[in-house]
């Protein structure tokens, strides 16, 4: 065991079957492995993480994980959200004290992001959430664009805010004070994890389809972390080509 103070960290991967966009999209082969198998080996990398997992609906995800060598839990097909799948993977996972969710469609994750939000959870006994943000211009044409989500914190980083409408409003412009893209990528307290999937969709929740803002609705704390890692998600085959094309690239 890695982490101490009796923290037990466990990387869970949701991946599911039914993507309306792509479905089958964990198993679609990207330079000859399943793009889950991607993502679980760059998380093996980790050093904070004492335990990694694939949370699953789909028997055939289940076993494909199996024969790459991944410690797999079947899931309910009816979940609404990964954040759903994943409390229901705890049941097997009962040494578990903190949870990093990582997207099971980003093969090019940096393992130290993962390990950088691991080790805040650990430092802080309290918190209940981390995640993490990308530095924007406040030009770029991604700020307009309600596919993009944004993030606004206080000055110790914690969250203020997540938005699909530009956030901040520069009324006025303010010398070096970035946008930030939230990264979906989660970590939280086992205790806080367990209580959030029993709490409603919250009405900032409902308006936005950001469910993070559930937690922030309900008090919760939530850590931002800065990032230069942008590893793009897979979530359409014409994605999974150009991942395809930058990891070939890298070798």
């Amino acid at each position: 065991m890695l982490n101490s103070g009796g923290t037990h960290i466990v990387g869970i991967l949701p991946a599911r079957w039914g993507s309306s966009r792509f479905p089958g999209k964990p198993l679609h082969l990207i330079a000859g492995k399943p793009l889950v198998q991607h993502v679980w080996e760059r998380c093996r990398q980790c050093r904070q993480l004492d335990e990694l997992a694939i949370a699953t609906d789909d028997s055939r995800i289940y076993e494909a994980a199996e024969a790459f060598g991944a410690r797999v839990i079947l899931t309910s097909p009816d979940h609404p959200t990964g954040t759903d799948r994943i409390a229901e993977a705890l049941a097997s996972l009962p040494s578990a004290t903190h949870i990093v969710n990582i997207q099971g469609d980003e093969p090019l994750i940096d393992p130290e992001l993962v390990d950088e939000l691991a080790a805040t959870m650990a430092a802080h006994p309290r918190l209940d959430m981390a995640t993490a943000a990308n530095p924007l211009d406040p030009a770029d044409p991604a700020v307009q664009d309600p596919n993009v989500v944004k993030v606004v914190t206080a000055l110790d980083g914690r969250a203020l805010y997540f938005s699909r409408s530009p956030l901040p409003y520069f009324r006025n412009p303010v010398d070096g004070l970035p946008v930030y893209r939230h990264k979906g990528i989660y970590a939280y307290r086992r205790e806080f994890l367990e209580k959030f999937v029993t709490w409603p969709p919250s009405p900032l929740e409902r308006a936005e389809s950001l469910e993070q803002l559930r937690a922030l609705e309900n008090g919760a704390s939530i850590q931002v972390l800065p990032t230069l890692d942008t590893s793009p998600g897979v979530d359409t085959p014409e994605q999974a080509l150009e991942v395809e094309r930058l990891l070939s690239a890298a070798h």
